[in-house]
């Protein structure tokens, strides 16, 4: 069984659900707290111990790879003005990871994303991690993936329970279950209608795919939107090989897509950080009573 060293992290995406602002910002750089959304995805990675990441962009996200490049100016700027803690924190961000870039040329779907980064990948398995959300959860959610992979080989897919107005805006899985929280996939259905919603679990975020979900991408037709959905072709190769689930333990997802789950993990966020967690909630409280009271806010 070979080992998962590598990433793939589709995000060249227009980002339309979070306009305007996406129209001049990409999705994945939006902040959660004091850092893009695409940082805590490359921080797991890598907390899991994948060495190389490779990150589908578009012309207009030239905004990813300078955040992780190097900066020379604002460093000697930082060190000039004493602020070596800060300097350290900007040169970590080159030092993250082995960071791969491939440009996706058209918008054809995020199975084509993932298509685009084969000749980086090659025969190897590898996980997926969406640019624009992602999941906290003890042990890490890539761990929990790989740990299953460990055991039984074959693709894994995160799994998380959703009421049936989450399930449908998210990927459905039928499954079978094997043993507590892990799972053979049958079938992956791709925001289904009312009448097809028959589980309430939904693979989302990261997956762990076998490579191969490359020659299922290259023949799988266009599907909803002209576009080739990454769900589909696994819903193909689970009737190929063995595609399993695994429901993430102790998990908590965040999309940074939707409006209103940007602003949650803005603030759980930040309210586990312990700079601000005091002051926040001093401010939440005072804020909630200031609403009840029906009085302006100041």
């Amino acid at each position: 069984m070979k080992k998962v060293r590598k990433a793939v992290i589709p995000a060249a995406g227009w980002g339309t659900r979070f306009l305007l602002v996406t129209k001049a910002v990409p999705k994945e750089m939006l902040p959660i707290v004091d850092r893009p959304v695409i940082h805590y995805v490359v921080e797991e990675a890598v907390q899991a111990g994948i060495e190389e990441i490779v990150i589908v962009t578009a012309r207009h996200k030239r905004a990813i790879e300078d955040y992780f490049d190097r900066f020379f100016e604002l460093e000697q700027r930082l060190l000039q003005a004493g602020k070596t803690e800060e300097c350290a924190q900007v040169q970590r961000l080159s030092e993250m990871a082995r960071l791969v870039y491939v440009r996706q040329p058209e918008a054809l779907g995020n199975g084509h994303a993932v298509l685009c980064a084969r000749h980086v990948i090659g025969d190897e398995p590898f996980l997926v991690l969406w640019g624009d959300d992602f999941i906290h959860a003890a042990p890490l959610r890539a761990r929990q993936l790989l740990d299953v992979y460990e055991e039984l080989g074959g693709s894994v897919l995160s799994l998380m329970r959703f009421g049936p107005e989450g399930i449908a805006r998210a990927a459905m899985a039928t499954v079978q279950p094997l043993r507590d929280n892990v799972y053979r996939v049958l079938s992956l259905i791709e925001k289904p209608s009312p009448e097809q919603i028959v589980s309430d679990l939904a693979a989302v975020s990261g997956w762990l795919l076998t490579p191969g979900i490359f020659p299922v991408l290259e023949t799988i037709a266009p599907g909803r939107g002209g576009e080739i959905w990454l769900p589909e072709a696994v819903s193909v190769l689970a009737q190929e090989e063995p595609v399993y689930g695994c429901e993430v333990r102790n998990a908590v997802f965040y999309d940074a897509g939707n409006r209103l789950n940007y602003l949650k993990a803005n603030i759980e966020l930040a309210l586990r950080r312990d700079d601000l967690r005091d002051d926040l909630l001093a401010y939440l409280r005072q804020l909630l009573a200031t609403f009840d009271t029906g009085d302006e806010v100041c």
